[in-house]
C-alpha cells in the first residue's frame, strides 16, 4: 500500500464554483453578465472537455473577460484528504468538500479499461447488514459539482484530458460508491448529464452504470430520463432474507423490483441489467438459491456479478468458499446467463465493495 501526499482545499473562497453547472446554467449566468450564449458554451467546453482550472487558460476568450470571470467565479475540484494506491494498482481518494465533509472515490485500472467508482452521498441510510459503509450514518447528499468533481479529480490524476482523448485510461463510471444514488436522484442525474454530454466529459451512457438497492419509482424515472446501464444490489431470492440483508426491500419487495427491471427502457440483450449478488457463506449461496435466482429474473435480459464477501471487524457473515461460488456461477451459466465472479480489488486500502470510508471514520473516532 502506498500513501500519497494530500492536497489542501480552501473552504473560505466566497466565489461561486462553476463546476456542477450544466450548459443551460452557464448560458443563464452569462446572460445575467451581459455576455453572449456562445461565450458560455466556450467556457463549458473549457471546464469539462479540457479540464482547465484557471480562467487564464481559456485562450479563446478575451483577456478582459478572463480577468472578469476570475474575479467573480472559481473552477475548484474537491480537496484530497488522502490518496492511497493498493498493491494491485487500485487508487482511492478521500475527497474533502467545501463544508469539510468527505467521501471516497475509487479508480480500478485494468489492461483494457479503467473504472471509476463514484459516491453520491456522504454516508449512507440503507443499513444493509453485510455492508460496512451502511453502518455509517447519512450526513447529506452530494451536490452535482461534488459528483462531477470526483470524475474530474480522477481525470487529473490519471492524465486523461481532453475528454475527446481516444485512448484515455478512464473509460467507465459506476455509481457504486457511498450512498444510494436514487435517494439523490436530481443531483446525480444532473451530474450524469454533464458526464454524458459530448461537449462535457463525453462519456457514453453505455459506459455508465448506476447501482441501486431497489428504489423502484426512481428506477423507472432513471430509465426514461437517462437510459444508463442499471445494476441491482440484489443478494437474496426471497423477501424474508432480503428484508434482513437489504432493508429497503420491506418498502419495495422483490415482486415490485423485478417488475421495474422488466420495464427498464434501456434493457435489452445488448444492454442487460446487472444483478449484484454478494456471496455469504451458508446464507444465500446454495445450489437451490442459484436455481431460484434463475426463476426470479426470468424474462429480464440479465447478467450476474457474484461478489465474494469482504469481511470487516464485528460482522456476522463470512465469505462463501471458492468452490461454492464456482458451483453457483455454473448453475447460472448453464441456464444461459453470463455470470462473472468479481475479483476483489483494493482490499489492503479498504477500497473493496462495501468498505468505503470505514477507515477514515475509524481514524477520526480514534483521534
Amino acid at each position: 500500500m502506498t500513501e500519497l501526499t494530500p492536497t489542501a482545499i480552501s473552504n473560505d473562497d466566497p466565489r461561486p464554483n462553476l463546476i456542477g453547472l450544466d450548459r443551460e446554467d452557464l448560458i443563464s449566468l452569462f446572460a445575467e453578465l451581459g455576455e453572449k450564449k456562445y461565450r458560455a458554451e466556450q467556457v463549458y467546453r473549457w471546464i469539462y472537455q479540457h479540464g482547465v482550472t484557471e480562467f487564464a487558460d481559456m485562450t479563446s476568450l478575451s483577456k478582459n473577460l478572463r480577468e472578469s470571470l476570475g474575479g467573480q467565479f472559481r473552477i475548484t475540484r474537491p480537496g484530497t484528504s488522502s490518496r492511497q494506491i493498493s498493491t494491485d494498482g487500485t487508487r482511492k481518494w478521500l475527497l474533502r468538500f467545501d463544508d469539510a465533509q468527505e467521501a471516497e472515490t475509487v479508480f480500478i485500472p485494468e489492461p483494457d479499461r479503467g473504472t471509476l467508482c463514484v459516491s453520491s452521498q456522504v454516508g449512507c441510510t440503507l443499513t444493509c447488514s453485510f455492508c460496512h459503509t451502511g453502518t455509517q450514518r447519512l450526513v447529506r447528499n452530494l451536490e452535482p459539482g461534488e459528483i462531477v468533481g470526483q470524475l474530474m479529480t480522477a481525470r487529473d490524476e490519471v492524465g486523461v484530458w481532453p475528454s475527446s482523448a481516444a485512448d484515455r485510461a478512464l473509460t467507465n463510471v459506476v455509481m457504486m460508491g457511498m450512498g444510494e444514488p436514487l435517494f439523490n436522484y436530481d443531483n446525480v442525474a444532473k451530474a450524469l448529464r454533464i458526464a454524458m454530454d459530448g461537449d462535457g466529459l463525453s462519456i457514453s451512457k453505455r459506459k455508465i452504470t448506476l447501482s441501486t438497492s431497489g428504489v423502484v419509482p426512481e428506477i423507472r424515472r432513471l430509465g426514461h430520463d437517462l437510459g444508463v446501464m442499471l445494476a441491482i444490489s440484489l443478494h437474496a431470492v426471497h423477501d424474508e432474507l432480503r428484508d434482513v440483508l437489504v432493508p429497503i426491500n420491506r418498502k419495495y419487495p422483490l415482486k415490485e423490483l423485478m417488475a421495474a427491471c422488466r420495464d427498464y427502457p434501456a434493457a435489452s440483450n445488448a444492454r442487460r441489467v446487472f444483478f449484484e449478488y454478494v456471496m455469504l457463506k451458508g446464507v444465500n449461496d446454495s445450489p437451490a438459491d442459484a436455481r431460484e435466482l434463475v426463476q426470479l429474473v426470468k424474462g429480464i435480459p440479465a447478467k450476474f456479478n457474484l461478489i465474494p464477501f469482504n469481511p470487516w471487524p464485528g460482522v456476522a457473515y463470512e465469505c462463501s468458499e471458492p468452490e461454492t461460488i464456482r458451483k453457483f456461477a455454473n448453475i447460472l451459466h448453464n441456464a444461459g446467463y453470463v455470470s462473472t465472479v468479481r475479483t476483489p480489488r483494493g482490499r489492503d486500502i479498504l477500497a473493496a465493495c462495501g468498505q468505503l470510508k470505514s477507515e477514515s471514520v475509524r481514524q477520526k473516532r480514534t483521534a
